[in-house]
């Protein structure tokens, strides 16, 4: 098997491309993390700071609380999908679709660090869930 040096170019450049792109999740994923903790000392203040209110403000802390729980669960997937990317840096899977196999263009990882699809298989996917 010959090897060019085209192919060492480009295996040395994708080894730096993931080094870049796993800092990129991690500090992602700290901030994340970060948030969660922020908003859990929001979360907590808000529940010791009730006193007894009429209806309308109860009410309304309980859409407060609501929208710290959905916000919550937002960022808790996203962190999900950014460890499912880490994971597939180390497995050497990273930058390849799950649904087609083909190589997801750089361009896509480093708008979305934690694609797991190239851009036709993502579109199809919610043309389907829609």
């Amino acid at each position: 098997m010959l090897i060019r040096d085209t192919d060492i170019v480009e295996v040395f450049m994708d080894k730096k491309f993931l080094g870049k792109m796993k800092k990129v999740l991690i500090g992602m994923k700290e901030e994340i993390l970060g948030n969660l903790m922020a908003e859990n000392e929001a979360f907590e203040a808000l529940v010791k700071d009730l006193d007894p209110k009429d209806l309308a403000d109860i009410a309304a802390d309980d859409i407060d609380r609501k929208t710290l729980e959905v916000l919550s669960t937002h960022e808790i997937n996203r962190l999900r999908l950014i460890e499912n990317a880490i994971s597939r840096i180390n497995n050497d899977r990273y930058g390849i679709c799950i649904s087609c196999n083909k190589k997801i263009p750089p361009e896509r990882l480093e708008a979305i660090p934690y694609a797991f699809m190239c851009i036709e298989c993502q579109t199809s996917d919610e043309r389907r869930n829609r």
